[in-house]
């Protein structure tokens, strides 16, 4: 044992000093190896990017474009294409692939619009849009491409911007392309994404003092995402207007022929006819939604008007403080300790709920079944007075009297 003690120490006193003697030097060596890592990395993050680039438009080009119509111009930037209407001063299109890279990435918003020198006969400018009451409303989003500071300043061309109601900008159409990021992020896939402006004839103008140009006001916007990896291709379409949208976003989704009889367009032109005809007819949300996303259960609320005076669950927020019937669809239950109560969530799962019902566990007694397992994926209509909670809507339940069933109110 004295003997085993006495060699160990012996081994690592001279080791310890050693390394006392050599700890600057060591610290140096070690530091310059790092340094010279970290710039043949940061060497390589640029070819990286660009080839990243280059296949997102290959593969765009390949299967995404919609078909180019007489007079069209084709413009290809870093990140995104287009093709600008030049009598409505807006992009008639944008096409681009929202890629896994936008989970991690984190550039800052640029905020620096500019003119679009590929559109040759000039894009709309900075003077048509100040004081205009209109937002610069991105058809290709900036928060997709902020992995790439080239595609990201590519978004902030005016070739890829339409004015839009700032509730509209700000509120619905920030939550569409939300949703289409979370597919992303929560699918661990990409998609294919057109966007745009429905254009009719006879679209008002933006008319604030300054402008240059006669930019189009349009009415309605369309987005097309479509999964066209593998063989289990998929579609979707939302349409929305511009202005106050109060529905969930998977209320606005359409079929994609539907957008294409409403613009003239033909969007996934490259695909075989079979497996163009079978997406462009898909109508289905809850296809699009994969485990963790916070919205994951979601369903549509009740398309209004409801019968005999009920209500949807958009529209309790209009109630509050009168006694109403709430329909929709149990999505989520949960009882809680803390309140001593059962919440009904209904059409948004919790913490996004839109609407709820309150059984406090004094009124349990008064339910012949229980209403967290009986209740789940039911669609109900709820009676009571509608109160505020967080800014949610919300009405507490005293006996079964209070919920019936859809099925049994509209049989």
């Amino acid at each position: 044992m004295h003997l085993r003690y006495t060699l160990g120490f012996g081994l690592f006193l001279p080791f310890t000093l050693l390394a006392q003697d050599d700890l600057d030097k060591r610290l140096k060596d070690l530091q310059s190896q790092y340094d010279l890592i970290q710039k043949e990395e940061a060497a390589l993050l640029s070819p990286i990017e660009q080839a990243k680039l280059a296949i997102l438009r290959r593969d765009l080009k390949a299967v995404g474009l919609p078909a180019l119509q007489a007079g069209d111009v084709l413009i290809e930037h870093a990140g995104h294409s287009l093709v600008y209407d030049e009598k409505n001063e807006v992009p008639k299109w944008t096409a681009h692939i929202a890629s896994t890279e936008l989970i991690t990435g984190n550039l800052a918003r640029i905020d620096t619009f500019l003119m679009d020198e590929k559109v040759t006969t000039g894009s709309s400018t900075v003077e048509d849009y100040w004081n205009s009451g209109f937002d610069r409303g991105h058809m290709v989003p900036s928060a997709d491409m902020r992995w790439s500071l080239e595609a990201l300043t590519a978004t902030y061309l005016y070739s890829n911007v339409a004015p839009q109601r700032p509730e509209f900008n700000r509120g619905s159409w920030g939550e569409l392309e939300d949703w289409v990021r979370r597919t992303v992020r929560y699918g661990n896939e990409r998609v294919f994404v057109v966007t745009g402006p429905v254009l009719p004839d006879g679209l008002p103008k933006m008319a604030n003092p300054g402008h240059k140009n006669e930019v189009s006001i349009p009415e309605l916007f369309y987005k097309v995402v479509a999964d066209l990896d593998g063989d289990d291709k998929k579609a979707i379409a939302f349409v929305m207007k511009n202005g106050v949208n109060d529905y969930p976003t998977i209320s606005y989704a359409v079929p994609v022929d539907s957008v294409e009889k409403l613009t003239g367009l033909d969007f996934f032109p490259a695909l075989d006819d079979a497996t163009e005809a079978r997406i462009e007819a898909q109508r289905d949300p809850q296809a699009w939604y994969h485990t963790g996303d916070p919205f994951f259960g979601e369903v549509e609320p009740l398309k209004a008007p409801l019968p005999k005076g009920m209500f949807n669950t958009v529209q309790a927020k209009y109630h509050v403080g009168n006694t109403a019937t709430i329909c929709g669809t149990v999505v989520s239950t949960r009882r809680t300790a803390k309140a001593n109560a059962i919440y009904l969530n209904l059409d948004r799962v919790h913490p996004n709920q839109a609407f709820y019902a309150t059984v406090w566990d004094s009124n349990g007694p008064n339910f012949h079944y229980d209403p967290e397992v009986f209740l789940m994926n039911k669609k109900v209509c709820i009676t009571g007075k509608v109160t505020l909670y967080d800014d949610i809507p919300r009405i507490s339940v005293n006996n079964e009297n209070g919920i019936l069933l859809w099925d049994e109110i509209v049989k």
